[in-house]
């Protein structure tokens, strides 16, 4: 037969494990938590995921970043070449709608991964990443005006559709609020200049 004390033993121990199991169900992962898990999971592992939640200059309303394709009548060799030589998207950035208006440093880029460049006068600064030729180009890019340290990231997939090229461009970690303004940026000072260059 069990003592009093024996009982109330198993009734403490008996209501600690009530508990755990109650604190364990409490941290059951929520429904977003999963949602964002698997997306994030997908992404790494290069499952493009597409919210259905974007507006006609691409934004994504349920996190900051920017998704935009664009055909263009040409081959992946002349767009990739464009968007890394110096002399071509200088030409590129004189037909855009910001132009030269930054800031006076001439356009520099290099064909190197892990190289320099300096775009628009100088406003727009970063780094290769990746390199592809005429594949992908995965750079670490900024505004000057952004606090420093702070870099987004940028990639430019080129992929073939017959004698066409479509640009599939991701644009992730750029600040809060930023969105809008890079978005109709890409489109005004990048894909209308750069279909004008290429034609």
């Amino acid at each position: 037969m069990e003592t009093v004390s024996e009982v109330d033993v198993k009734l403490v121990e008996h209501r600690r494990t009530v508990r755990e199991d109650y604190a364990m169900t409490t941290k059951l992962v929520s429904r977003r938590d999963f949602s964002l898990g698997v997306t994030s999971l997908l992404s790494t592992v290069g499952i493009p995921i597409r919210s259905p939640l974007t507006d006609d200059y691409g934004i994504s309303h349920t996190a900051d970043a920017i998704y935009q394709e664009v055909v263009f009548k040409v081959g992946r060799k002349r767009i990739y070449e464009a968007l890394t030589d110096t002399k071509q998207f200088d030409r590129v950035i004189r037909l855009s709608k910001a132009g030269m208006s930054y800031g006076k440093k001439p356009t520099a880029i290099s064909r190197e991964v892990g190289g320099p460049f300096s775009l628009f006068g100088g406003y727009i600064v970063g780094r290769h990443i990746e390199l592809t030729p005429y594949e992908r180009l995965v750079q670490a890019w900024r505004e000057i005006s952004w606090k420093p340290g702070v870099y987004s990231l940028v990639k430019f997939e080129l992929v073939e559709q017959g004698a066409d090229t479509k640009v599939i461009f991701d644009h992730t970690g750029f600040p809060t609020g930023a969105a809008n303004h890079l978005a109709i940026g890409w489109y005004e000072n990048y894909w209308e200049p750069l279909k004008k260059y290429l034609t």
